[in-house]
């Protein structure tokens, strides 16, 4: 059992069978933003990782997880109630949202997807859980479309390879994208990551964010990555 320390005492507890926390799932945490009291919705939550940050963050919250694995679905309660945070998790599959859900009854969403297309890498339970085998791009944002109220938010994590792929997926579903930006190891590499935020509805204008850079030129962490962390020493990489 990994344990990882948040911050406002905030802890996550997940098997050693699931991922573990990465910068990818804190940086979407930092970069999503939602009104005091918003209705989030996790999509995929994985063990909780994402949901606990953000009521870390905002106690106000009132964050709904959705996950279809049975591990993942078990950790990420006992996380919402060890953790006493206003997080429920319901069992399903994205693919049948409407199964689980009635539609437009969130203000925002969040989701660190699978990020490769089927056949493109390894296989087995981790490399399935980055494959889009069990969910496709395409019905990630029908989902999202399908749970936000109009003017609601989509923030999501993903590879800066997709992004062509990312932007037609959204706005086939109504998805505009509003807020976009990239994650890079180091100033002088290539982007590792985008983060990106949609607008269900909304008319088209797109705000290209400064860059997230998580080493300044001598190697050590910058401050924008120890920002992600609230200072508490973690590791960038």
């Amino acid at each position: 059992m990994a344990q990882e320390t948040l911050w406002n005492g905030v802890v996550l507890k997940q098997p050693d069978s699931l991922f573990p926390l990465g910068t990818d799932s804190v940086a979407l945490a930092s970069f999503a933003r939602f009104s005091r009291g918003a209705r989030v919705a996790d999509l995929g939550c994985g063990g909780g990782a994402i949901a606990l940050m953000l009521l870390a963050s905002d106690p106000s919250l009132h964050v709904t997880g959705i996950e279809w694995d049975p591990v993942a679905v078990q950790a990420a309660r006992d996380n919402g109630v060890e953790n006493r945070v206003d997080f429920q998790v319901l069992a399903g599959d994205l693919r049948s949202i409407e199964t689980l859900l009635p539609p437009g009854g969130f203000d925002g969403c969040v989701a660190n997807p699978p990020y490769f297309p089927v056949g493109s890498g390894a296989s087995g339970a981790r490399a399935n859980a980055r494959s889009e085998v069990t969910l496709t791009l395409k019905e990630l944002c029908r989902a999202a479309q399908w749970l936000l109220t109009y003017g609601g938010r989509f923030a999501l994590v993903h590879r800066p390879e997709r992004l062509a792929d990312l932007m037609e997926a959204l706005r086939a579903h109504q998805l505009e994208p509003k807020r976009l930006r990239l994650l890079r190891h180091r100033a002088e590499k290539p982007p590792s990551l985008l983060l990106l935020e949609a607008k269900k509805g909304a008319k088209p204008g797109l705000v290209w964010e400064p860059d997230l850079i998580l080493r300044d030129e001598d190697g050590r962490e910058s401050a924008a990555c120890r920002a992600l962390y609230h200072r508490d020493g973690k590791d960038c990489d």
